[in-house]
C-alpha cells in the first residue's frame, strides 16, 4: 500500500466482497492513505467498498444495510446544491447495486444520491466522491458477477430481500441499461477529474 498520496494525481478505490470492518492487513493503511490524500488535496473517488473506506476514513461508520441490494434500481439525486453541482440537472437514474453494508455520511460531507433501499448512495466532500452504487459497470462485469459461483450463491441466499433481483432480471436489456449508466458515470468522472493534478 502506498504511503504518500502526493505521488498520485488522484486515488480511485473499487469494490470487493470484504467489509471495511474486517481485520485485514491492508485496511488500516488504505484508510490512512485516504486521509493523507485529503490532507494533501489529492482527489479520492470510491465505488461501493471504496466509498465505505472513504466514509470510515473521514469519520463515518459502516454497518449492515436494512436490506441486501443486488441488481438494478433507481437512484435519486438529492435535493441540494452539492448534488446539483455534481449531477447538473439530473434527477434520477437506474444504477447497479451489489452490497449488504452501507456507510453513514461522514462529518462535513453531503449526501448527493439516495434511494428507498439504501438512503446513502453517494456523498461528496469537496473534490472527493464516495459511492455505494456501482456506476462503473460493463456488460461483461455484470455477467461475471451474476454467473460466478459466489455471485449466484449470494443471490440465491438473499432472494427474500425486496431489493435483490433474479439473475435473468439483472441481465435483461443489459446493453441498454449499461449504456445509460455509463452516461451518468461519465458525468461524475468528468466532474471528478477536473480536480486532478496536471503536474
Amino acid at each position: 500500500m502506498p504511503r504518500d498520496a502526493a505521488r498520485f494525481s488522484g486515488l480511485a478505490f473499487m469494490g470487493g466482497p470484504m467489509s471495511v470492518n474486517d481485520e485485514l492487513p491492508w485496511i488500516a493503511p488504505a484508510l490512512e492513505l485516504i486521509r493523507d490524500a485529503v490532507r494533501k488535496d489529492v482527489p479520492v473517488i470510491g465505488h461501493c467498498l471504496g466509498g465505505q473506506l472513504m466514509s470510515k476514513a473521514f469519520g463515518g461508520s459502516v454497518g449492515a444495510n436494512a436490506v441486501k441490494e443486488i441488481g438494478w434500481g433507481e437512484v435519486r439525486v438529492s435535493d441540494n446544491a452539492v448534488a446539483r453541482e455534481w449531477l447538473d440537472g439530473l434527477r434520477a437514474f437506474e444504477s447497479f447495486h451489489w452490497h449488504g453494508e452501507t456507510f453513514t455520511i461522514p462529518p462535513g460531507a453531503t449526501r448527493i444520491l439516495e434511494n428507498d433501499a439504501c438512503a446513502n448512495q453517494a456523498f461528496a466532500l469537496g473534490k472527493h466522491l464516495g459511492m455505494q452504487c456501482h456506476v462503473e459497470m460493463t456488460p461483461e462485469l455484470v455477467r461475471s458477477w451474476v454467473r460466478g459461483a459466489g455471485g449466484a450463491a449470494e443471490i440465491s441466499a438473499a432472494r427474500s430481500s425486496r431489493a435483490v433481483q433474479a439473475p435473468e432480471e439483472i441481465e435483461r436489456d443489459l446493453e441498454r441499461r449499461v449504456q445509460a449508466l455509463s452516461e451518468v458515470a461519465n458525468r461524475l468522472y468528468d466532474r471528478w477529474t477536473e480536480s486532478l493534478s496536471k503536474g
